[in-house]
């Protein structure tokens, strides 16, 4: 018996004379790279659009428009032309002869069609059929010119098959009986095999429908016993999903004949699974390459896959409707379920998915949305009885949904497949109207609102880490410390893609005035350069527009930072978090509002699943409100939390010796960028009344603001004014804030600006003096330092120090919000 390979070669692999050039190459680098010799069955669609073009001749005739003359010609020419560039005019003089006769066959076929205004499913196949039987000529005789020992057969001669309605059977003990003896005539190392066309019993011709020269690849590939299949076409292999919606689908390196059926039932680019039938009848593997990138391996499919991998790919199937039947008569009825498919089958209306309460109270199902007036109206006819008499309550429909479809072997061995296939769409936003799982575990189906599809897809696929987790990010504020993370993220982004799989994508920059905005869908903003893009933009600052494009609804996930020191944007957090729009903000301010907005901001989060993280709130990039949780959620109770809790008053007072002025001490930490905008807000205590605050509450306490005692260190005659004004004269100070630093020092003590809080709800921010050898005096520069004395921190409490001011440490603290984020979203740790 001899040895066979096929490969099939699609229309736009053969699209020109240039192409077919390509294909041989491919043919003579895959005999030459074969392990062991084998004669290979070419099966070659019609070049590119040629099959749509005699279609549209049979139509135009049937209209009785002439023009199909002109389309004629065109057909004429170009495949004429593509003889001339691949042939001498001797080799091509046979061939174009036989295009020349065919085509005057045509012409006379469809003129009896313009005179009778008719033309039968037989005509319309019969024609449809030339565009094989020019390509596969061609690449013979190209192949024949270039010295291959190569033959054509029209596979109407060999292959036999009944036409049904939307398909064809194939009489594979016909067929293998004409191919035997076919091939007993004729011996060749390369046959080219025309795809798509047929006979019936009767030997008229007739095609495979569409799809078809896939099928023809598959059903040689039985024929011939073929070692392998390969299927040239113009993508890379099978792609984890579509790319037009995840861009960053990976080609898969191979999958089961289960998994690519699936896959290609919902609609993902594979081979149907009708064509793969007779492959895997025979166990045939099937490889899918790309004919524009020979050297890629691409996807192989075969019995069963050796990935590892939990779940292969994903699928979707759009323009989709949820049609649920409910009702108390439905209950113990035997036979339900198949009166209502009957109906629909009876009617031709597919159901693509199907959704059953065990309860027997509902039954849901998913059809195509052209057919969903059709589903309602069959179901209502089918069910009148039931209706009538209430025992079936609803027939409802819900428009534009999208079937959104896991696939892979290995789910079922894996548990907690379809909960982190779920929390993927739920941290997402994205609602889950119906769910199907078959007991293989294969697949698991869900339906979801059409809008939403594309971001369900990309937040499912990253979610298995067949693409990097992203998240659209929009920062408001790029002051100091807005503009050193935007520094921060541009290091650290493409080593966050490369190994943690994590790609923050800055999509929008705002500020007083002027926002920039990425154009695409796809871009993100050039961080490189971003001070010069935001000064070169004209876009005016636009709140809403700028929140609408961060969360862009083909994108899973959307974070907004709030680096502005105002309280302009903190009264838009409910809004946002209710949208599912993700916060970070190093602002205090909306931490330390009324306890009814702090309850609404909690309410707001917890309502869309969406996280509000504020770690910088307190000690920059200190990790004290994370320590804070992980000590009241392991059941530890806080007694005390004191300490020097602003890096600003710690670097005050830390270079405060009596060199110089307090004042001047005082303007240096501005200009360092330790100070808020307003020092005052610093020296008043309010920063940290503030930081007691959210400690305070993250302990439990309904702590406002008013209940901090505050030790203010900005005089009464200098709490007006602007801030200018207020270093202007803040030297009249100067000598008041000696003396406190020289009666200190009398004492040999330090002063050192603290906030306590305890277990009974008191809370103070006080200038203190403290011995040397106190903890809280042995810190230096910006440092802060907290205390946490709890039940089980006792004897000595537990302490957290470090900078606590300054734009590196504070946008360090951000950064690391957006990391707990993205992994709190399912970003690989």
């Amino acid at each position: 018996m001899l040895n066979w390979v096929t490969h099939k070669f699609g229309g736009t692999s053969v699209a020109s004379a240039e192409r077919y050039r390509q294909v041989a190459q491919i043919l003579r680098a895959e005999t030459a790279q074969s392990k062991s010799p084998a004669n290979a069955a070419v099966i070659v669609s019609a070049m590119s659009k040629v099959t749509d073009a005699l279609l549209e001749l049979v139509d135009l005739a049937r209209k009785r428009d002439e023009s199909y003359l002109t389309k004629l010609e065109a057909l004429r020419a170009r495949h004429l032309q593509a003889s001339a560039d691949l042939l001498d005019a001797q080799s091509r003089q046979a061939l174009d002869l036989r295009i020349e006769a065919d085509l005057k066959d045509i012409a006379e076929v469809l003129r009896g069609i313009l005179l009778s205004r008719n033309a039968s499913d037989r005509t319309s196949e019969l024609i449809s059929g030339y565009g094989e039987i020019w390509s596969a000529q061609l690449l013979n005789a190209h192949l024949k010119s270039q010295g291959a020992k190569s033959t054509w057969l029209d596979a109407r001669e060999v292959l036999v098959v009944t036409p049904g309605e939307s398909s064809v059977v194939v009489d594979f003990a016909a067929s293998q009986a004409k191919l035997d003896r076919w091939l007993d005539k004729n011996s060749a190392e390369l046959v080219v095999v025309t795809g798509f066309i047929a006979s019936t019993p009767e030997g008229i011709p007739t095609t495979l429908k569409r799809n078809g020269s896939d099928y023809s690849a598959s059903i040689f590939g039985s024929l011939l016993k073929a070692r392998i299949i390969t299927i040239w076409t113009d993508v890379d292999g099978v792609l984890s999903a579509d790319p037009r919606l995840v861009p960053e689908a990976v080609v898969l390196e191979d999958m089961s004949y289960d998994e690519a059926t699936e896959l290609a039932y919902f609609g993902a680019k594979v081979v149907h699974p009708d064509t793969m039938a007779p492959a895997i009848s025979g166990r045939i593997p099937i490889y899918i390459r790309n004919t524009f990138s020979p050297q890629l391996p691409g996807t192989l499919i075969h019995e069963r896959s050796k990935s590892s991998a939990t779940v292969k790919g994903f699928a979707a199937i759009d323009k989709m409707a949820l049609v649920n039947v409910e009702g108390t008569g439905m209950i113990g009825v035997p036979g339900v379920a198949q009166r209502l498919f009957g109906a629909l089958r009876e009617v031709g209306v597919s159901v693509v998915m199907i959704s059953q309460a065990s309860s027997e109270h509902s039954i849901c199902f998913a059809v195509p949305q052209s057919q969903a007036a059709l589903t309602r109206k069959t179901v209502e006819q089918a069910f009148f009885a039931e209706l009538h008499h209430g025992q079936i309550q609803t027939i409802g429909i819900t428009d534009d949904c999208s079937i959104l479809a896991a696939v892979g072997d290995n789910m079922v061995k894996h548990p907690g497949v379809a909960g982190r296939f779920f929390g993927a769409l739920g941290h997402a936003g994205v609602n889950i109207r119906a769910i199907a799982q078959g007991s293989s575990e294969r697949n698991i189906s869900v339906v979801v609102s059409g809008t939403e599809a594309r971001k369900a897809l990309r937040a499912a696929h990253a979610a298995f880490y067949l693409s990097n987790q992203t998240i659209s990010v929009g920062l408001i504020g790029p002051g100091l410390i807005g503009a050193t993370l935007l520094d921060q993220l541009n290091i650290q982004l493409e080593r966050l893609r490369r190994e943690y799989r994590i790609d923050f994508r800055v999509r929008g920059i705002m500020k007083s005035g002027k926002m920039l905005l990425t154009g695409s869908a796809e871009q993100q903003i050039d961080l490189k350069n971003w001070r010069e893009a935001l000064a070169a933009s004209t876009t005016v600052s636009d709140l809403s527009r700028f929140v609408e494009h961060v969360n862009a609804d083909y994108l899973p996930h959307a974070v907004l930072i709030d680096a502005t020191a105002g309280d302009e944007m903190l009264l838009h957090y409910p809004e946002w978090l209710a949208s599912g729009v993700h916060v970070i903000t190093p602002n205090k301010k909306a931490n330390t509002q009324s306890l009814a907005f702090y309850r609404k901001l909690r309410e707001s989060a917890r309502s869309a699943n969406a996280h509000f993280l504020y770690e910088t709130n307190v000690g920059a990039g200190l990790p004290i409100i994370n320590t804070l949780r992980d000590l009241v959620q392991t059941g530890d109770k806080i007694l005390q939390i004191d300490g020097v809790l602003s890096g600003t008053m710690s670097y005050i007072f830390n270079s405060f010796t009596g060199e110089k002025p307090f004042s001047e001490i005082v303007k240096e930490a501005k200009a360092k960028g330790y100070t808020e905008p307003d020092p005052r807000d610093d020296l008043s205590g309010m920063d940290v009344a503030r930081k007691l605050v959210i400690l305070a509450r993250e302990i439990g306490m309904e702590t406002e603001i008013s209940d901090i005692e505050i030790e203010s260190l900005v005089p009464a005659a200098l709490q007006k004014g602007t801030a200018e004004e207020y270093l202007a004269k803040l030297p009249t100070h100067d000598a008041a804030m000696l003396a406190l630093l020289t009666d200190a020092r009398t004492k040999g003590q330090v002063l050192r600006y603290v906030g306590v809080v305890d277990s009974n709800g008191k809370a103070a921010v006080r200038l203190k003096t403290y011995p040397k050898d106190h903890a809280f005096a042995q810190i230096g520069g910006s440092n802060n330092i907290f205390a946490f004395t709890t039940t089980r921190y006792n004897m000595q409490p537990l302490i957290v120090q470090g900078p606590g001011a300054g734009p590196a440490v504070t946008a360090g603290g951000v950064f690391a919000d957006l990391l707990r984020l993205s992994y709190a979203l399912g970003a690989p740790l």
